[in-house]
C-alpha cells in the first residue's frame, strides 16, 4: 500500500479522496493554483504545492508541475479525481513514465475509451447496443447540417473529448446544428483542449442510466448495479438516484454485462462508468465511458457499502477485488443533489464570491454532505460550480427523499446564489415523485425557468403562521428592553397581517404553555381559516427554524429579516412578507407604488465573469435576438442577444475584461 500520495484536482473530490486517503494510513499531497491558496483541501492536506496562477491551463492543467510537485514531496501515486486531467492519457502516461502510480485505468483504456468517437466503434466490437450516427470527427458546420441530415433530425452534437455537459448541444434543424457546432467547438477547445466534434441520433424521451464497473490488474470485472441520472438541466445532472426506478431486473443484469463486456475489452482496471441512453421501452444504447471517478458516485457507495475511492487505490496497488459479482449488495435507495453556486431566479447563471454562512446539515442518520468549502471561503470564477454533494439513504425511494427534502430545507448558504431551491421544488413535483421521468423533465416542467411562485405550497397558510411567530418572537424581544416609560410599555398585540405581493393573510396568535395557537386565513379568495398549534424554541437572528405543527414531526424552515420584512424558505418555497398590525397594514395599502427604474436601454452583466467576445461595435444598429456578447464564467460560454432593435450608442467594457453582476456593458441609443 502507499505511504503518501498526490490528489491532482481541486475542490469537493480532492478532499474526498483525502479523507478516504486519511482512514487507510495514507498522507495526502494537495496541488492548489493561486486563486485556492485558502481551499478546503489545501487545508486538510498533509502537505500542499503551489501549482500555478487561478486559470486551469495555467495550474490544474499543468502536467509538468503536478509531476515535479510529486516529485518534491516524494508522492508515489496520483488520484487525478474528475474533471482536468482525470481522463487525460498523456497525463497517465506521463506519469507511470516518471515511476508513478496512476490511481485509474491504464492509458491504453483511456485512450481506447476516453475518446467517443473510437469507443463508440470499440462498443459495437464488443457488441455493446449503439445509437445510429456519425463515429468521424466534422471538419466544419456545413458539413455537420449535411450529416445531421442524413442521420435525420433531432440529432446531438458532441465534442469527442467531452463531458459534464460541456460541449454538448440538440438541434432540431439546419440552424441549431451550424450554431450548435461552433459553440460545442469552442467549449470543447476551452475545456479539454480538444475541438473535435461528432453527431449521433437523439433519442426521444429518453433516459439517462450508467453503469459503475470495478476492474483490477487480474482479469476481474465487475458492476455495481446502476445510477438514474435522467433529471438534467442543459445535459448537466441535478439529482442522481440508485438504484432506477425505471429498470426492471433483466434490463438492469443486461446493461450490466454489456458494461462489463466493454471494460474487460479494453483490460479496463479501476472504477468507471458505462453511460447508456435508455428508451421509453427499455432499450438500451451505450453512450460513452467515462474512465474515471463520477461525481455521482456516492449513491452507489450508499447501496452497496463500498468506499469507490479506497477500491481504486487499492486496484492500483496491485490488490484483487475482495469480492465476486455475487457478493455485491444491493441496500435500500439512495439519492444525490448537486449543490452549486448559481441563482436559479436568474436563469441559473453563475454566481461567484464569498460564503458569508455555510451550514450544511449534519452528515448522520442516512444524510451525507461531500464538500470542498467551508464558511467565509471563496467561491471562484475560474472553475465549476459545485458548491457541495448532498447525499441520502433509506430502506427505500420514498425514505430517501424525504430526508433529501429535510435536509435541504437544513442547508444554509448566504453571500452568494444557491440552487437549493430549485432542488428543493423537484424533490416536490408530482413527475418526480412519480418516477416518471426523462431527460427532458426539467425544460418540458420548468420551460421559463424557474422563477417566483413557480412551486405551489401544499399547505397555503402555513408559511404565514410562521410568519406571524417569528414576528411574535421579534416582539418579545423588543419588549424586553429596558428604559421603558412606567405605564407605558410594550404590549403586543394578538392580531396581525401578512402581507405577501397582492395576497394578505389575517393571522391571530396566542401563547399557551409549551407553543403557540396560532390561526390563519387568507383575505382574497375562498381560502379557509386554519389552525395550528406551533412548538419551536427559534430565537430572532436564527436562520433555521426548527419546529412542530399540531403534534407533527420536526420540520425547518429558513429565516431572513431584510429590512422591515422577513423572507421565509422552506420546501421550494419562496415566502416574502411583512407582518404588521391591522392598522399599519390599512396604512401600507395606502403607499403609493414606487416603480423600478428602466434599463431597457442598458445591456447589463447577469453574472460575474470574463467578456470573451464583443460582436458589436459603437454605431451599430442591432435587431431583437441579435448576438451582442460572450460571457465566460466557471467554464461555460454564456450569449447574451438583443432584446430588442436599436443602436450602440456606447461600449462600456472591452474584451478580456471581468464583469461584476448587473455591470453596464452596453448603452443603446433607443
Amino acid at each position: 500500500m502507499f505511504k503518501k500520495i498526490l490528489i491532482a484536482n481541486r475542490g469537493e473530490i480532492a478532499c474526498r479522496v483525502m479523507l478516504t486517503a486519511k482512514r487507510l494510513g495514507i498522507q495526502t499531497v494537495a496541488v492548489y493554483s493561486e486563486a485556492d491558496a485558502e481551499a478546503r483541501h489545501v487545508r486538510i492536506a498533509d502537505e500542499a504545492v503551489c501549482i500555478g496562477p487561478p486559470p486551469s491551463r495555467e495550474s490544474y492543467l499543468q502536467m509538468d508541475r503536478i509531476i515535479a510537485a510529486c516529485k518534491e514531496t516524494g508522492a508515489q501515486a496520483v488520484h487525478p479525481g474528475y474533471g482536468f486531467l482525470s481522463e487525460n492519457e498523456e497525463f497517465a502516461k506521463r506519469v507511470e513514465e516518471e515511476g508513478i502510480v496512476f490511481i485509474g485505468p491504464k492509458y491504453q483504456s483511456i485512450a481506447a475509451m476516453g475518446d467517443k468517437i473510437a469507443s463508440k466503434k470499440l462498443a459495437l466490437e464488443a457488441k455493446v447496443n449503439t445509437i445510429p450516427g456519425h463515429n468521424a470527427a466534422i471538419d466544419d458546420p456545413q458539413a455537420a447540417v449535411k450529416i445531421a441530415q442524413g442521420i435525420g433530425y433531432p440529432v446531438m452534437i458532441k465534442a469527442s473529448a467531452g463531458g459534464g455537459g460541456k460541449g454538448l448541444r440538440v438541434a432540431y434543424n439546419d440552424q441549431e446544428t451550424a450554431e450548435g457546432f461552433v459553440a460545442c467547438k469552442n467549449e470543447a477547445l476551452n475545456s479539454f483542449g480538444d475541438d473535435r466534434v461528432f453527431i449521433e441520433k437523439f433519442v426521444e424521451e429518453p433516459r439517462h442510466i450508467e453503469i459503475q464497473i470495478l476492474g483490477d490488474a487480474h482479469g476481474n470485472v465487475v458492476y455495481l448495479w446502476e445510477r438514474e441520472c435522467s433529471i438534467q438541466r442543459r445535459h448537466q445532472k441535478v439529482i442522481e438516484e440508485a438504484p432506477s426506478p425505471f429498470l426492471d431486473d433483466a434490463t438492469r443484469k443486461a446493461m450490466g454485462e454489456q458494461a462489463v463486456a466493454l471494460a474487460k475489452a479494453v483490460n479496463y482496471q479501476s472504477a468507471g462508468t458505462v453511460e447508456f441512453v435508455v428508451g421509453k421501452d427499455k432499450s438500451f444504447y451505450f453512450l460513452e465511458m467515462n474512465t474515471r471517478l463520477q461525481v455521482e458516485h456516492p449513491v452507489t457507495e450508499s447501496i452497496t457499502g463500498l468506499d469507490l475511492v479506497e477500491q481504486m487505490i487499492r486496484v492500483a496497488a496491485g490488490e484483487k477485488l475482495a469480492f465476486t459479482q455475487n457478493q455485491i449488495p444491493r441496500n435500500g435507495w439512495a439519492m444525490e443533489c448537486r449543490i452549486n453556486a448559481e441563482d436559479p431566479l436568474r436563469n441559473f447563471l453563475p454566481s461567484t464570491g464569498r460564503l458569508v454562512k455555510y451550514q450544511p446539515p449534519a452528515s448522520k442518520d442516512g444524510v451525507r454532505v461531500d464538500t470542498g468549502v467551508y464558511e467565509g471561503g471563496e467561491i471562484p470564477m475560474y472553475y465549476d460550480s459545485m458548491i457541495a454533494k448532498l447525499i441520502t439513504h433509506g430502506a427505500n425511494r420514498e425514505e430517501a427523499m424525504s430526508k433529501m427534502r429535510g435536509a435541504l430545507n437544513e442547508f444554509v448558504i448566504r453571500g452568494i446564489h444557491s440552487n437549493i431551491q430549485f432542488q428543493s421544488a423537484l424533490l416536490q413535483h408530482p413527475r418526480f415523485l412519480s418516477g416518471q421521468f426523462n431527460t427532458g423533465f426539467i425544460a418540458e416542467e420548468f420551460p421559463k425557468g424557474f422563477l417566483k411562485g413557480s412551486v405551489e405550497p401544499s399547505d397555503p397558510n402555513r408559511l404565514p403562521a410562521l410568519a406571524s411567530f417569528v414576528h411574535r418572537r421579534y416582539l418579545e424581544r423588543a419588549k424586553l428592553l429596558e428604559g421603558q416609560l412606567l405605564g407605558h410599555e410594550m404590549k403586543i398585540t394578538q392580531e396581525f397581517v401578512v402581507m405577501h405581493g397582492d395576497t394578505s393573510y389575517n393571522t391571530r396568535i396566542e401563547q399557551r404553555d409549551h407553543g403557540y395557537q396560532i390561526s390563519v386565513k387568507a383575505n382574497q379568495g375562498k381560502h379557509t381559516m386554519t389552525d395550528y398549534f406551533l412548538e419551536s424554541d427559534w430565537q430572532p437572528g436564527s436562520i433555521r427554524l426548527i419546529y412542530r405543527l399540531n403534534d407533527g414531526p420536526t420540520a425547518c424552515a429558513q429565516v431572513e429579516r431584510p429590512g422591515l420584512g422577513y423572507v421565509l424558505m422552506q420546501d421550494g418555497v419562496h415566502f416574502d412578507c411583512v407582518v404588521l398590525s391591522p392598522f399599519g397594514a390599512e396604512l401600507q395599502r395606502r403607499m403609493p407604488y414606487k416603480a423600478p427604474p428602466d434599463t431597457s436601454k442598458l445591456l447589463l452583466s447577469p453574472m460575474p465573469g470574463l467578456l470573451s467576445k464583443l460582436h458589436v461595435a459603437k454605431g451599430d444598429k442591432v435587431s431583437a435576438g441579435q448576438k451582442l456578447v460572450v460571457i465566460e464564467a466557471m467554464k461555460m460560454e454564456n450569449t447574451l442577444f438583443a432584446a430588442q432593435d436599436g443602436i450602440v450608442a456606447d461600449i462600456c467594457a472591452s474584451e478580456g475584461s471581468s464583469l461584476a453582476v448587473d455591470q453596464i456593458i452596453i448603452q443603446f441609443a433607443k
